[in-house]
């Protein structure tokens, strides 16, 4: 994984707006109808050779495939994972979700209303059956795809490129183990022939987790107590699945999720770096430019960075159309590169920009364009104040 050791660095969390015509494809695929099986491939490979060149055109120098063949970061795991099946009209809220949604009804009855526009359906997946994986297909399509956009920019112009995948929880229901634990191992086995197939491709493997801070989040269901003994084994399994690949090929990404609310039962992140950091990862991507986060860069002061990792706070939000400025960008590279040294620190941003594929998008495309461009600048101004 490459440090700043020169300059600070830039990248992202992964997902991106899919074009209209791949999302229309999609969605005929997703519900069952028929569709140009050659067409949608040739689409998705063309959209990843698009959305590379956007992103080092925008001076992204850790660039992905921005998810194009996937219908949710989560979720795309149905089609990678024997054993499930989907559970006819249940959706699954995750409980911050449903505590935010209790405290502000009327405000919620109206933004849920933008997930119509998604190309799948919310439906939840339910475990009926020994799980294995069987997605290496569409994991060497996706493989294939990002190293022949990376090949098609100028030499030089991507400095390292990371793929994501998703951590063994929170996309599924157990009806099949005796336990939930023993659930989870299975998932996370399963998941470890992804996580290893990334890795062995060379490219950096990139964990979505934004489930470990859910699991200690608040729950009327659960204890605080029962929250982090979740949490904590959800952690040992998830090692259990990182085990014996060197830590500095892996970056974990943990948020508060999607939705864009009040956010007023946000846990300290405080509370959760510590968790985070017990995670062997080589870098760790979380949410900083979400403003009640924003001032939780003095926490870095308390609590130690382990000697060789590497932070990547989220500079950029998910939750709006403003575009940050760069030299409000550059202030905070300063803050977090003053406590843990420049060349630990990589701009990033605070969650995926399309992490379902949607026709509306958590922010619009054109404007994440822009951030991405504010990101660099911000990065470049830093560069200047800390080289010299």
């Amino acid at each position: 994984m490459q440090r700043s050791t020169d300059r600070i660095l830039t990248t992202h969390v992964g997902s991106l707006g899919r074009p209209h015509d791949l999302l229309e494809i999609m969605r005929e695929k997703e519900h069952g109808r028929p569709y140009d099986a050659d067409g949608y491939a040739k689409r998705v490979t063309g959209a990843v050779d698009e959305v590379v060149a956007s992103q080092v055109g925008a001076g992204i120098d850790v660039v992905t495939d921005g998810e194009m063949s996937k219908v949710s970061f989560l979720t795309y795991v149905k089609d990678r994972l024997a054993g499930f099946s989907a559970g006819a009209g249940e959706k699954l809220m995750p409980p911050s979700w449903q505590v935010e949604i209790d405290a502000f009804p009327d405000y919620y009855a109206g933004y849920l209303g933008k997930y119509k526009d998604q190309v799948s359906p919310m439906t939840t997946m339910v475990c009926n059956a020994p799980v294995s994986y069987d997605g290496h297909e569409q994991l060497a399509i996706d493989v294939a795809n990002l190293r022949a956009a990376i090949a098609a920019q100028p030499e030089g112009s991507v400095t390292e490129a990371f793929l994501p995948s998703t951590s063994p929880s929170g996309f599924g229901r157990n009806e099949y183990y005796g336990s939930y634990g023993e659930y989870l191992s299975a998932v996370a086995e399963a998941l470890r022939e992804e996580y290893l197939g990334i890795i062995d491709a060379g490219f950096v493997l990139q964990v979505d987790d934004p489930w470990l801070i859910e699991y200690l989040s608040e729950n009327p269901a659960t204890t605080p107590e029962q929250r982090r003994r979740d949490a904590e084994q959800h952690i040992e399994i998830l090692n259990h699945a990182l085990r014996g690949i060197p830590p500095e090929k892996i970056r974990l990404h943990t948020c508060y999720g999607l939705n864009h609310g009040p956010r007023i039962h946000d846990l300290d992140f405080r509370d959760i770096a510590p968790l985070m950091l017990k995670v062997n990862a080589g870098a760790y991507s979380f949410e900083v430019a979400n403003p009640r986060h924003q001032h939780e860069w003095k926490i870095w002061r308390d609590i130690a960075l382990p000697e060789g990792k590497i932070l990547i706070p989220g500079l950029l939000g998910h939750a709006t159309n403003y575009v940050e400025h760069p030299e409000l960008i550059a202030d905070t590279l300063e803050l977090y590169a003053g406590i843990v040294g420049r060349e630990n620190v990589v701009a990033g941003a605070d969650c995926g920009f399309s992490s379902r594929a949607s026709f509306h998008p958590e922010v619009h495309p054109s404007v994440v364009w822009e951030k991405f461009r504010a990101l660099s600048a911000g990065a470049k101004l830093a560069t200047e104040r800390l080289w010299g």
